[in-house]
């Protein structure tokens, strides 16, 4: 409803309303800790899913299509804003599978793991997040149901463990992302410019380019650090990636047991594009381009770069794994991150982005018919 400009006032209320006649509707705790997040109110936020989560850790979305006994897909989750975890539900939208969300903390225990068909972890690679994915790796030792997205791969992803696993691949360029504090920017600043070139700053577990910018020299660092109170960091160097025609092109993809998705391309005059602000629902030629990036993607994109995909699999150990990349001038896939947390969906309006029903549509089916499969596996 936000996404299309709708009124959340009625939604609100009726959760209100239920909230008042029984205090124990721990369901309605949790949907009103969304509406908080999406009105941008992080302290609501935490205190309603609290609230909600000291009733209950555990809730359900029911499947939507009944064909026989619908598979049972648990999700763990971790506490926290809409970047703890990987928004699962849209993956299961309009199918046989039934959504179970447990939420987990330091204390779960094998116990308290609801019967179910299939797990996957849906908790997010995070400074927060790494102590639940090293006590459920712990927990799940020796689990004899199908797990998608194991915990200690999910742990491998941060930025520069991404890199560790992945830089070396052929037909990849990857730049190196380091993990600095505020005292090292400044003593070794001389180091960074080293990159020969400028280069991407952001803070530790930031995301949709929150605290990201490009660092030309040092005047520019001390602006940075003097508007940015975070003590540690992730710099890169910044790769110049721009088409012949001046424009930034980038890529989401999304790898389900080795096979490349895409999931939607955004074109910009600026170096830190992001769908939303690329202007993709004004200006029509960005969108007929992003059409045949989608139509053609077997046979173009996604075949010019499978073995990539293809050997990223491998090395996460991932049967999920959304990406955000690029193609430099000499046909290197040039990638800018992977992890879990990456939001697929089917919001856009179907009369502006028709083509777009079709590819996400195909990223859900694949999903579900992979968790499908691994019941009968199992």
């Amino acid at each position: 409803m936000v996404f299309r400009g709708g009124n959340l006032s009625p939604v609100f209320e009726k959760l209100i309303q239920r909230v008042t006649d029984v205090p124990e509707d721990a369901a309605a705790a949790l949907d009103l800790s969304t509406i908080a997040q999406l009105m941008n109110q992080p302290s609501e936020r935490i205190a309603l899913q609290s609230a909600a989560l000291e009733i209950q850790a555990h809730y359900r979305q029911p499947a939507t299509i009944s064909t026989g006994n619908p598979t049972v897909l648990l999700a763990f989750m971790a506490a926290g804003d809409f970047m703890a975890n990987h928004p699962i539900e849209f993956l299961v939208s309009n199918s046989n599978v039934t959504l179970d969300m447990l939420y987990i903390n330091d204390n779960t225990t094998l116990s308290d793991i609801p019967d179910h068909d299939v797990a996957i972890v849906a908790i997010s690679e995070s400074e927060a997040n790494n102590r639940l994915l090293r006590h459920l790796t712990t927990t799940l030792s020796g689990w004899k149901r199908p797990i998608i997205n194991r915990p200690d791969c999910i742990a491998r992803l941060s930025r520069d463990g991404a890199w560790e696993l992945l830089y070396d691949i052929p037909r990849i360029k990857y730049p190196k992302n380091e993990r600095v504090t505020r005292d090292q920017l400044i003593d070794r600043f001389g180091y960074v410019l080293t990159y020969d070139t400028s280069f991407i700053i952001r803070p530790i577990d930031s995301h949709a380019g929150r605290g990201l910018e490009k660092i030309d020299d040092m005047s520019d660092l001390e602006c940075y650090l003097a508007n940015n109170l975070d003590y540690t960091f992730y710099v890169a160097p910044f790769i110049d990636y721009r088409s012949s025609d001046g424009m930034y092109r980038k890529y989401r993809v999304v790898v389900i047991q080795g096979k490349a998705f895409a999931c939607h391309m955004a074109i910009s005059k600026h170096w830190m594009v992001h769908y939303l602000n690329a202007g993709m629902m004004h200006e029509e030629w960005k969108r007929v381009e992003e059409r045949t990036f989608m139509e053609t993607f077997d046979i173009a994109f996604g075949f010019r770069h499978a073995p990539i995909f293809q050997e990223m699999f491998e090395r996460t150990g991932l049967e999920y794994l959304p990406i955000d990349c690029s193609e430099t001038s000499d046909g290197d896939l040039l990638l800018f991150e992977c992890g879990t947390s990456m939001i697929v969906h089917a919001m856009d309006s179907p009369t502006v982005f028709p083509y777009k029903q079709v590819a996400t549509n195909k990223i859900f089916s694949t999903f579900q018919t992979m968790v499908n499969q691994a019941r009968i596996a199992g």
